[in-house]
């Protein structure tokens, strides 16, 4: 039996308890990588510099992530601490760019049907801006899609000097099948994070909700693992500032 067909078998269920509050905003606006709008600065976030088994810690990789919505879209913020950039050079990155995972990455894996355990889309930012997005279906083979296109938005800034990057991603609910986006529905996330250099017992994978899996080819395809992403209806800009959460570099 594939590693597949067990994920199709046992995980019948959602056993995370990882939630995320995304909170509202009033009007849809473009990323450009700035996190220090107003708006990022009241919203909940989550962090952690865990693996995928939840065991290993990596502080140098810290990674915060917060969310928000309109009816008709998802927005994502990462902040990202850092060491190195591992990135493509010499690319455009106004091209999709299959494989990105192999270098510094960003990723949502979102399902907005929980109903369908096993249906679910990825996108992927690296610092440099390149991208990928694919709709993942986990009883098919492939059970990947890249031809798929979100025509979801994206930009990253790079802090040299403090060692952190940010991204933003701004992504059409319409086009992952979900007609409108509603005050206190739910969907199923995880964020993940993959840093530095090496194969992949070297660099480190991180992920919000701990996947647990066993399987060297797939860490983050167990959709059963991925938390909770609840949309509140208090508009964002109604919120307490969250300056506690800010990113500090570490000491080098």
């Amino acid at each position: 039996m594939s590693y597949f067909e067990e994920v199709l078998k046992d995980q019948s269920s959602y056993l995370s308890k990882a939630e995320i509050i995304s909170n509202f905003s009033a009007e849809d606006f473009d990323p450009d990588g700035n996190l220090e709008k107003e708006i990022w600065r009241r919203t909940d976030r989550v962090v952690f510099d865990h693996d995928w088994t939840a065991e290993r810690h990596f502080p140098e990789a810290e990674t915060q992530v917060a969310s928000l919505w309109t009816p008709s879209h998802f927005y994502f913020a990462f902040w990202c601490r850092y060491t190195d950039l591992n990135i493509y050079t010499g690319e455009d990155p106004a091209v999709e760019r299959y494989g990105l995972w192999d270098r510094d990455v960003v990723e949502v894996f979102l399902n907005p049907c929980p109903g369908q355990l096993n249906q679910y889309f990825e996108f992927e930012v690296a610092p440099n801006g390149q991208w990928v997005d694919l709709e993942i279906d986990l009883r098919k083979e492939p059970f990947y899609d890249h031809t798929w296109n979100s025509s979801f938005h994206h930009a990253t800034r790079i802090d040299s000097v403090a060692r952190t990057w940010t991204c933003e991603m701004k992504i059409p609910a319409a086009s992952v099948h979900l007609p409108v986006i509603r005050p206190g529905s739910e969907c199923r996330v995880n964020f993940y994070r993959l840093d530095g250099f090496g194969d992949d017992t070297e660099r480190r994978q991180l992920a919000w909700s701990p996947t647990y899996s066993a399987n060297p080819g797939a860490y983050f395809h167990a959709p059963a693992r991925f938390g909770k992403i609840r949309f509140e209806s208090l508009p964002a800009l109604q919120r307490q500032p969250k300056d506690q959460f800010t990113l500090t570099p570490l000491e080098r």
